[in-house]
């Protein structure tokens, strides 16, 4: 009797467990979509380690065909730093291909339209929205890899076959049925087949044990798509029928999975019946069987696993760039012309807390003065960054902005390679020299950002090499902005750069700048009286200025006698 009360409490006890434990969850899980309600455009606290974000790239390393935003630009603009505040997202999927998306514009005028019905339509529906994005993060994210990582890293395997384990098992069968022959020896071979199998099954699991992760993603895919099929969206017609179609090839992947993806699959836990499964599997190669059946399965569908990911991840990033939107003081949607041309109001840079807005207008190469720390750069990078924006995410951040489609590229915040043993003019003229070669290939016009062009030479070859580049960047088949301190550059290139600057103001021994872009060259220099208001000796601003004044009037540079 003891023993029936003794099992009855323990009975209770792992019942009133299971259910506080599902309690919980359910408790944390309305927590969650309660947020997702009230901090709708609030972004998510997140650490990103270098680990981590160098693997939300590698979606878009597998899907490169076509124009993309190259490594070179991308780090010119500080993009990693833009996605990241535009990273709304809970899985793996959808923050990798949110990160491919903005690495490769998009030259579709419909595609962009159908980007524009999803995000528009989760931003507008929230209880769909909210589903959504609890699929997600149910989902989730990979950790230390991206699961394209993991896809690669099973060809590691080679050929696997469950031939030998069949024969162990037909072994352990024959060692039976030896018993009812010859007891004493059907014994010895059965715990002499039963030993074997066990020694080779700990080396057989640990081959196999980094390779579960990326099962486990994929079984959590397979259910995230499933989910998505159930919902009510629909704005998602055509992704449920491409879901519907690559999914349905995969049923055989999740039929006696829990040999292999069970959490507590050989962890010595304790538990009577996670005990005998263990002991199963030692003996039979039961999870070891039903791996390389799972194996098979995803080798043969890893264009329909691709495809699933691609899919949902689309979902996602769309509905992440709805929470990105609300996010934002002001944004427009794009509009896009056939003319070579760049129509915009009120522009700003997404990482700048308090910007100065800018307008522009043009259907011409552009030309930008100014004095230093005027903000040439950082108007250039706007106008970049928003022509990024535009043909990614199908929104800018201005209140109005029009543009071709276009295929953009940088040249701007270069360093030497120390590594390569380039100095900074070689690194300079190899990076214009990739835009030069873009713009002789077919396909849309080329959006290019110099700043302060070939900057790492002397005067007068920097202004005559200098003057030919910008020509070729203004052809017909590109549309040039550019930086430079030369006002040279802007007599010599002014019937075909429009030029445009920025100023500051200088009042006694305090400078402050507009930040506004104004029509014309610049007419003003503040190298010299910077150094002034930053507290340099006299004598060195009043011999200096003597010296520019003095080149000004007759173009030759006096001696340096003291």
């Amino acid at each position: 009797m003891e023993y029936i009360i003794f099992a009855v409490v323990m009975a209770g006890l792992v019942l009133t467990f299971l259910l506080k434990g599902y309690y919980d969850f359910r408790k944390s899980e309305k927590q969650f979509a309660q947020s997702l309600y009230t901090d709708y455009g609030i972004l998510p606290q997140r650490e990103y380690s270098p680990v981590q974000f160098e693997n939300i790239s590698h979606y878009f390393l597998k899907h490169t065909d076509g124009f993309h935003i190259d490594d070179i630009t991308w780090n010119d603009l500080n993009m990693d730093e833009i996605f990241k505040k535009m990273n709304f997202t809970y899985s793996a999927a959808g923050e990798e291909y949110l990160y491919y998306m903005l690495r490769c514009p998009c030259m579709d005028e419909r595609e962009l339209g159908r980007r524009e019905e999803i995000i528009r339509y989760f931003a507008e529906h929230s209880s769909e929205r909210v589903a959504y994005q609890l699929i997600f993060h149910r989902l989730g994210r990979m950790g230390k890899f991206s699961i394209y990582d993991y896809l690669d890293y099973l060809d590691n395997l080679g050929m696997r076959s469950n031939i030998p384990h069949y024969m162990s098992l037909a072994l352990l069968l024959a060692s039976v049925a030896l018993m009812f022959i010859q007891l004493p020896l059907g014994l010895v071979a059965f715990f002499g087949i039963l030993a074997y199998n066990n020694v080779n099954y700990f080396k057989e699991k640990e081959k196999i044990d980094p390779y579960i992760v990326s099962f486990s993603y994929v079984f959590r895919l397979l259910d995230a798509v499933k989910e998505i099929k159930a919902g009510r969206a629909s704005v998602l017609e055509e992704e449920l029928a491409i879901l519907k179609m690559s999914s349905t090839s995969m049923g055989s992947f999740k039929h006696g999975s829990f040999l292999v993806m069970s959490g507590n699959r050989m962890s010595g836990s304790g538990n009577p019946l996670d005990m005998l499964l263990d002991y199963l599997r030692m003996g039979f190669h039961l999870d070891l069987i039903k791996f390389n059946q799972m194996l098979s399965e995803v080798r043969k569908h890893i264009k329909d696993i691709d495809q699933m990911i691609t899919v949902a991840g689309r979902i996602e990033a769309m509905i992440a760039v709805g929470a990105y939107r609300a996010s934002l003081q002001e944004y427009c949607v794009p509009e896009f012309v056939k003319e070579n041309s760049i129509d915009t109001k009120d522009m700003y840079h997404p990482l700048i807390k308090e910007p100065v807005k800018n307008d522009m207008y043009t259907n011409a190469s552009v030309l930008i003065t100014g004095s230093n720390a005027s903000g040439k750069s950082t108007f250039l990078k706007t106008m970049a960054v928003n022509s990024i924006l535009a043909q990614t995410i199908h929104t800018c951040l201005a209140k109005h902005y029009k543009s071709a489609l276009f295929r953009i590229a940088s040249s701007m915040s270069l360093r030497d390679d120390v590594q390569g043993g380039d100095s900074y003019y070689m690194v300079e003229i190899k990076a214009i020299k990739r835009i030069l070669d873009l713009c002789k290939e077919e396909g849309a016009p080329v959006l290019c950002f110099v700043d302060e062009v070939l900057r790492g030479t002397n005067t007068v070859e920097r202004i005559a090499a200098s003057s030919q580049i910008l020509l070729s960047l203004s052809g017909n088949n590109c549309m040039c902005f550019a930086a430079t301190h030369d006002i040279e550059l802007t007599h010599l290139l002014e019937e075909i750069y429009r030029n445009y600057h920025f100023t500051e103001e200088i009042q006694k021994d305090d400078i402050s700048f507009t930040y506004k872009i104004i029509e014309g060259r610049a007419a003003s220099r503040n190298a010299i009286r910077l150094l002034g208001i930053m507290g340099y000796d006299s004598s060195i601003i009043q011999k200096a200025e003597k010296m520019a004044a003095d080149f000004s009037a007759v173009g030759v540079w006096p001696g340096t006698a003291r």
